[in-house]
């Protein structure tokens, strides 16, 4: 069992943004997806990750055990959720560290990577929605299920914009999309718990943002040189191309696509994206 420490938290008065390490070694910041939810759902990865290495998750601003006085636009911004991650980075000492972000906070990772490259040793990016928003123009989450899925969906989802917000109404609609994020259903009721937790607010704040500002990190991106790691499912809910551009991109960059595999690879296909990371953290840890 790998050693890791009780949630550590960091007070701004503000703001409370609290995070968890496991194992020793070089340190690899985990930012898990969203945008909206906390990083319980990424303990059991930060676990199998911490075998070489010193692995973080933390709860993103306003998420789990990262509270916010005020929660607005101006509170939620990509641009305050970059200053965490170097606020947390200040905050453990580490000169430089390996990003890992995952879907939205594969997002994010190529943020904080446009604007502290010099903070980065390396990067992964794990199923990522993309160094800008073209995958706005193609994601069509609904369009993987059924239609009986959808007509169920829809009916959850107006219960729950009516006021439901019993747990039972949010794991039924949880069941239902996580339909479209796997590929191995025998997941489904990780998944589905996991899609209960997210912050709607935070979700809408955090996208508005994103389109008011352009988000697009693709010029900062062609001179960033530190090695990437790219892993996407063959059956992703993001299409792949959104991966291939990435690799096109990034001037030294490996991409891995997953056959028989939805948005987590480290579920569905561990055989595959637990040795490309354990290979890649070996490769670019120092020590």
């Amino acid at each position: 069992m790998s050693f890791y420490s009780q949630k550590s938290c960091i007070d701004f008065g503000e703001s409370i943004l609290c995070y968890q390490k496991f194992g020793t070694g070089d340190p690899v910041l985990v930012i898990n997806g969203g945008p909206g939810m906390s990083s319980e759902g990424f303990i059991p990865l930060a676990e199998l990750l911490s075998e070489n290495n010193t692995t973080i998750i933390y709860d993103q601003r306003g998420t789990g055990d990262s509270k916010l006085k005020v929660l607005d636009r101006t509170t939620i911004t990509m641009d305050v959720m970059v200053e965490d991650i170097e606020v947390l980075r200040k905050k453990l000492g580490y000169k430089k560290w390996i990003v890992l972000g995952h879907s939205f906070g594969g997002m994010l990772a190529y943020a904080y990577a446009a604007k502290y490259p010099e903070r980065l040793s390396a990067m992964i990016q794990s199923h990522s929605g993309g160094m800008d928003l073209d995958l706005l123009n193609s994601l069509d989450v609904t369009s993987r299920l059924s239609e009986v899925q959808r007509d169920s969906l829809s009916y959850y989802s107006v219960i729950i914009s009516q006021g439901d917000t019993s747990h039972a109404t949010a794991l039924k609609r949880g069941e239902l999309l996580a339909n479209a994020y796997l590929y191995k259903k025998k997941h489904l009721p990780q998944i589905a718990e996991r899609l209960t937790q997210g912050n709607s607010r935070i979700n809408s704040l955090l996208w508005t943002d994103m389109r008011l500002n352009k988000f697009d990190t693709k010029t900062e991106m062609q001179d960033f040189n530190k090695p990437v790691l790219i892993l996407q499912g063959r059956n992703e809910v993001a299409p792949v191309s959104v991966a291939e551009k990435a690799h096109e991109v990034l001037p030294n960059s490996k991409l891995v696509i997953m056959d028989k595999c939805g948005h987590y690879g480290w579920l569905e296909r561990p055989d595959i994206y637990l040795s490309e990371v354990r290979k890649f953290l070996a490769n670019n840890s120092e020590n």
